[in-house]
This record gives C-alpha cells, structure tokens and sequence, in this order.
C-alpha cells in the first residue's frame, strides 16, 4: 500500500493536483504485476514531475498530454519516461483516459483491410500468416506511394515489382524472399480481381531457387544437451524455469509455442499424462508424463511459480507480471547457451527439437512414432532427420556387385 510504501510523506502524492486520485490506485496496480518496492518508489516519486509538467502546460490527465510528457522527458529522463508510460498502461486498463476519437481510416488501411478479410473468408488463412500477408502488402502500396496516389496502382509494371523485390531481397534470405514472393502474388491477384491493379502481374514474379530440405536440421550431440541443461544455474527462480522449460523441450520434442501455451489444466497427475496443444495440426497430443518430467514440474511449481491466478504453466519472471511469448523462450536460450560456453552455434531452442528427434532415432525409435511425437503430418518431414543419422544409413546400402571379383561399374 501507499502508505506502508511512504509512511511519512504519502500526503504529498496523493494531494497533488491532477495525479492524486490515482495514485494509491498505480501503487497498488505495479504491485499487483511484480514490480520491485524499489521500482514501484520511483515510479511514484515521478508522478510529481509529471503533474508538475501536466499544470505547466495547462491541460488535463489525457492521452495527449501524457504522449508530451513522455517526449518531453524521453531524452531528458529516459526513467521518468518509463514511469510516464506506465501511468499510460494503468490509466488505459481501469479507463481513466477518454477514449481516443478514432482518425478516418487511410487509403492504405482501407485495402489491407479488405484484402485481410478476403484472406479469411475466401482462403480460411491463419492470424499469423494473414499478418504476413498483410505486413507485405502495406509494404508493397508504399513502395508504389498508393497513398499519395491511389490511382498508382492502374499503371503498375512488372519493373515496379522487381524494385520492390530488389530492395526487399537485400535484407532477406533466399527461403524468406520465396515467402515474400508468394505473398506479394497474392495480394496482386487480389487487386487484379477487384479491377484496381492490371492482371498477369503476378505470373512475371521469379522466385528464389529452393531446394526442399537442402539444409541439415539443426541438430547437437546428445551428450551437449544434457551437459547444456547442466551448466543451467537451478538455484534462482528464473534459472529452474528455464531448466524445466528445455527439460520439456529435450524430453517431448516440444516447440517455443507449446511451450508457452501449457496450462496446469494439462497436466493430469493422476492418469500420468500431459496433454499439448499441438500447433501443427491443431490436434490435443497426449504424452506420457515421466517420472523425471513430474519431479522437474513439481520442483517448478513449488519453489519458482509465481503466485497468481494464471493457469498458464510458465509465466515471466520480471515485472511486468504475465504469461511468456514465444520470443522469451528463444532469449533464454541464448542466454544460457553462451554462459554454458559449449559453442552452441545456433540461435534458437528449436535444436533441441532436432537433438531428440536424431538421439530417439539412434535409440530405434520407428519413424511413425517419432512422427506422432513430434507432430509432423506427413512421414516426408520426419524423414529429414534419416539423413544425420549416418552411422545408421551405413548398414542400409546393398553390397556392391561384382563379376569375377571385379566391381561392376555403370
């Protein structure tokens, strides 16, 4: 509480003139989300220069006004800044700030939205790839200006097109222009459809040469990830979360997504099993839950969980309090990759995936189960990891044939 915070003086915060009515309130909402006492001070103690600037300008506690504070004191102060966006984010959930009057939607806005909604209703695509889709788009109509000039779009050439590719090409690699290509396709067809852009555009799009699987997993030897989930330090709330996490990983062969998308609702102690929500297919996988899987998330649980009303599994643990994103998952493992000093050379936890998939395939694992495991939809992608295991393709190969004790050679 407020008082407890500043004993002495809480008075002269909660006085002031345009912020004290709120600041028991932000108090006790930065507790709440897990900030340190230490933080939560020097958020209050900011308030008095905030309101102090808020007279200054003679307005009152609006979203404009707060949007020049913090430009105010972005350079000025950068931490006074923080604690600005932060009333911001307090204000905006407990709706203390009007609501903004909404601008007339852009020229630009207007198309990507129908083409977004074209994307869901006619393809039945993804929120991730509509936003894909979308992010390529927008790109795309600002390349041409469409804003400037909507009727741009009725001149286009295929010489428009390969400026855009050219310059989108140079920060991104062969796979990921091949995906930007297919989108701009798209959203050209769909201008053609609708009469605003000419038609055959999209057919004089060439697309980066890839080879399917010309690239090996990304695979570790066995004995470095368990000496990586060693060298992971268990004695702090947030080293026994990351260990359980890549203990998850290392033993299921579970993505960042599934990771951070495990509830406590899906683990079933009592029938020993542990129940993803498998991103692939979208189909629940039940998983046996092991012995030394259960000691892990019982360790978690007790001794690093944050106390909250969450049913998400595995949650942050720096204020602000709430769930992880898949993001997180990939910092912490590199975190702990480069204190390991191991030399991992990849970037991401996805290795492990690859890791387990490779040592249960060397275990004798059949390709169909190691498919259920990991959740491909077609043997195609599980066999990509036949060609690392090369100690076991050696016994595969037929003997070569002989004629008089000489090889015959084609």
């Amino acid at each position: 509480m407020l008082r407890d915070l500043f004993p002495k003086v809480f008075t002269r915060y909660v006085s002031l003139p345009r912020l004290g009515p709120f600041t028991a309130d932000y108090e006790e909402w930065l507790r709440t989300r897990g900030y340190a006492q230490g933080t939560r001070e020097h958020c209050v103690r900011a308030l008095e220069r905030i309101d102090r600037l808020l007279q200054r300008r003679g307005g009152a506690v609006t979203r404009t006004g707060l949007d020049a504070c913090w430009r105010w004191y972005r350079h000025r102060d950068p931490n006074v800044a923080g604690a600005v966006r932060s009333l911001t984010r307090f204000l905006e959930t407990h709706d203390h700030l009007p609501a903004p009057t909404p601008s007339p939607p852009t020229q630009t806005a207007r198309c990507v939205q129908a083409y977004a909604a074209a994307l869901v209703e006619l393809r039945g695509l993804a929120p991730k790839t509509v936003r894909h889709h979308v992010r390529t788009a927008r790109e795309f109509l600002d390349h041409v200006a469409y804003e400037q000039d909507p009727a741009r779009l009725m001149a286009l050439t295929a010489r428009d097109v390969e400026t855009f590719l050219c310059r989108t090409g140079a920060r991104l690699s062969r796979p990921s222009l091949q995906h930007t290509v297919a989108e701009l396709r798209s959203f050209l067809r769909f201008l053609a459809r609708h009469g605003r852009a000419p038609a055959g555009l999209d057919l004089q799009i060439d697309t980066p040469r890839c080879y399917r699987q010309e690239q090996l997993p990304r695979v570790l030897p066995w004995p470095t990830v368990r000496a990586f989930l060693a060298t992971i330090d268990q004695a702090t709330p947030l080293g026994l979360r990351d260990y359980t996490i890549f203990y998850l990983i290392a033993t299921y062969g579970l993505c960042a997504s599934e990771i951070v998308t495990l509830t406590l609702d899906a683990i079933d102690w009592r029938a020993g099993v542990l129940q993803v929500a498998a991103r692939k297919h979208g189909i629940p996988l039940p998983l046996p839950l092991t012995a030394g899987v259960g000691r892990v998330l019982i360790r978690y649980l007790r001794a690093a969980r944050p106390v909250t009303d969450r049913r998400e599994v595995f949650l942050r643990g720096r204020a602000p309090a709430g769930i992880l994103k898949p993001t997180a998952v990939t910092e912490a493992f590199q975190a702990w990759a480069r204190r390991s000093r191991l030399g991992i050379p990849y970037q991401g936890a996805h290795c492990l995936r690859h890791s387990l998939a490779v040592h249960l395939l060397r275990q004798g694992v059949s390709l169909s189960a190691l498919g259920d495991l990991l959740g491909h939809r077609t043997a195609e992608s599980t066999q990509a990891y036949l060609r690392l295991a090369v100690e076991d393709l050696r016994t595969v190969p037929l003997p070569v044939p002989t004629i008089g004790g000489k090889e015959v050679r084609a």
